[in-house]
């Protein structure tokens, strides 16, 4: 069984944000494969059901952003998910806008919810799907660039990379991460 996380702020309030694009990639993946996100438990929204043969939980934590590693613990503990099984998808401003990286594992960087993902479940060895959302000018703008409303026409724009995040998760489930890197990341 995988965890596959978004990583976000509660929606409809934080929706169609740069900080949630790891929400609205689990949403584009519940709703090509049919899966409710009908619990509400362990600090989150929860919606379990099957991908290409594998059964999977998909999991918005509801605690915002910098303690998103406390549902992730609780959900890992109680279906007993390995590390190498937790996939998390986070927006990050380090990456260009639109651009989508697969990773192994890694460090959090400057992301504060990854920090705290990081320090729940004490490793950095779980697979994570970033999707870049780029840089304000100015870094003092930084929190109100990632949780700001973006208009229409901006939030279209972070759309395709939206889509080749939740692909790159199912290439993941398919083929494995070394297989799902190549392709994604060239």
């Amino acid at each position: 069984m995988y965890l596959i996380v978004g990583l976000g702020n509660p929606e409809p309030e934080y929706s169609k944000t740069r900080h949630n694009m790891g929400f609205d990639t689990v949403n584009k993946i519940a709703e090509k494969y049919e899966i409710k996100f009908d619990k509400k438990k362990f600090d989150g929204l929860i919606g379990i059901g099957k991908i290409e043969n594998e059964d999977v939980i998909l999991l918005k934590p509801q605690t915002y952003m910098n303690e998103s590693g406390k549902s992730i613990i609780q959900v890992k503990n109680f279906y007993k998910i390995p590390l190498d099984k937790i996939i998390v998808i986070y927006d990050d401003i380090d990456l260009p806008e639109g651009v989508v990286k697969l990773r192994k594992k890694g460090g959090a960087g400057t992301h504060n919810g990854m920090r705290s993902v990081v320090s729940e479940l004490n490793s950095t060895d779980f697979i994570r799907v970033r999707v870049g959302t780029g840089q304000p000018i100015f870094k003092e703008l930084l929190i109100s660039y990632v949780i700001q409303k973006l208009s229409d026409e901006d939030y279209n724009k972070l759309i395709p990379a939206i889509e080749k995040a939740a692909d790159g998760v199912v290439e993941i489930l398919k083929n494995g991460i070394d297989i799902a890197m190549n392709k994604y990341n060239s």
